[in-house]
């Protein structure tokens, strides 16, 4: 390894362990390893807007823009209370409800986004069930994570995929829908399983929910109806876009920010104050993670590991496995985005000796699922964390590392035994 590779990975492994012990907040352990490795100049300063990924991090404050002046209508409040009584105060019928709400959204629009949405809706049903959101919000986690791997336009590694490999929207629905519904089931059961004596409610107390509900008029917790006409009118503008952006050739973050825009613009609410809810702590830490990650692509670092895996590859069954895992488990713990455009060319190039069809969902596999792993494997781990954090309920990485490291074990092997079957057995 030369010097550069030597500083880069110890900046890497320093970051986070600093994040996983917790000791300084996360936001300043990135910033600082991401100005070490501008200042060693490992990133050249004309390569940061590269390696930033500035798109992520527009979509992140475009949306939390919306969201910021949304919540001031009250149409989260409002939803909240329906869903509520549609599961009928039942803890269980909440998770399993937005299990399937949240995975079936991020099939087809940004998990990011997504979880904007929703978080403030699970919080809000928690408290008012009084009982621990944990489990809520970290289902939501995993099954916004779970439902992006099923679709093309899911999570950013299936579209980088998709269009290295030229693979249709209907083959990733073939392909890995079926996997991303056993997995939802898998998941929400593992959850329960979990937190089941936190899920329950004595009957004196659904009782008293129940009572509460009824009492509860989901039309009078709209604050500004104006507003709420102008949000809900907004959002469906801007969900109709992320479905043709890319007929359209529009990036997903230009969506986001018009939307953001258009609301200012329309409702007239004072920028500063939505402006100053923004969570730039988040924004910065997905900066300072981004030109660390880039660091390791930038010394060559993640693609020697990647061409030494290829090189003792010799059959399609060993190629699946390695891949699969190998992608989860390295997405667990850096951005899958680089890691994505890394193996691409590796894949391609094994095409000289194996049928390299089944390997894009290997990778589609490892790198999109491999962010329920950790608390930072993810965009949406991230940012709901970040919004729970923000309401005084605090998700620590061990505690998203006991459950998560589970989900992801458990949901990567039921996704590698059916491309194991369908394209090695069969």
């Amino acid at each position: 390894m030369t010097p550069l590779e030597i500083f880069a990975l110890a900046v890497f492994i320093f970051t986070y362990a600093l994040i996983i012990s917790e000791r300084i907040h996360r936001t300043v352990a990135a910033m600082a390893g991401g100005s070490l490795v501008l200042l060693a100049n490992i990133v050249p300063w004309e390569k940061v807007p590269l390696y930033l990924d500035l798109d992520t991090i527009l979509l992140l404050a475009g949306m939390m823009i919306i969201v910021n002046t949304t919540r001031l209508s009250g149409l989260f409040e409002y939803i909240a209370i329906k869903t509520a009584k549609l599961a009928k105060g039942e803890p269980i019928r909440v998770l399993l409800l937005f299990s399937v709400v949240t995975a079936l959204i991020s099939a087809f629009l940004d998990n990011v986004t997504t979880v904007l949405l929703l978080t403030p809706m699970l919080i809000y049903i928690s408290r008012l069930m009084e009982v621990n959101p944990l489990p809520f919000l970290l289902s939501e986690i995993f099954a916004s994570n779970i439902g992006g791997t099923a679709t093309l336009i899911g999570d950013p590694p299936n579209i980088m995929i998709g269009s290295a490999a030229g693979l249709s929207f209907n083959e990733f629905l073939v392909n890995m829908g079926p996997i991303a519904f056993l997995d939802l089931i898998l998941m929400v059961f593992v959850v329960y399983l979990a937190y089941r004596r936190t899920l329950k409610v004595s009957p004196e107390k659904k009782e008293r929910i129940l009572r509460t509900l009824d009492g509860l008029d989901e039309r009078a917790a709209i604050r500004d109806l104006p507003l709420f006409r102008k949000s809900i009118v907004t959002i469906v503008i801007v969900v109709l876009f992320f479905f043709v952006h890319d007929k359209l050739g529009i990036e997903p973050a230009v969506v986001a920010l018009f939307g953001a825009s258009l609301l200012l613009f329309w409702s007239r609410e004072n920028p500063e104050g939505i402006l100053e809810k923004v969570e730039w702590a988040t924004l910065f830490f997905f900066g300072g993670l981004f030109l660390i990650v880039g660091s390791l692509v930038e010394t060559g670092f993640i693609g020697q590991i990647a061409q030494w895996i290829a090189y003792h590859v010799h059959t399609e069954g060993e190629a699946i496995l390695v891949i699969a895992w190998f992608s989860a488990l390295a997405s667990a713990v850096i951005d899958n985005i680089p890691f994505t455009a890394t193996m691409i060319p590796l894949i391609k190039a094994m095409g000289t000796s194996l049928n390299t069809y089944p390997l894009w969902w290997a990778l589609s596999l490892g790198a999109c699922l491999g962010g329920n792993g950790t608390a930072i494997g993810a965009s949406a781990n991230v940012v709901v964390i970040g919004i729970a954090a923000r309401e005084d309920i605090r998700i620590t990485f061990m505690d998203f590392l006991k459950i998560g490291m589970l989900i992801m074990i458990l949901t990567v092997g039921v996704g590698v035994g059916i491309l194991w079957l369908r394209y090695v057995w069969w």
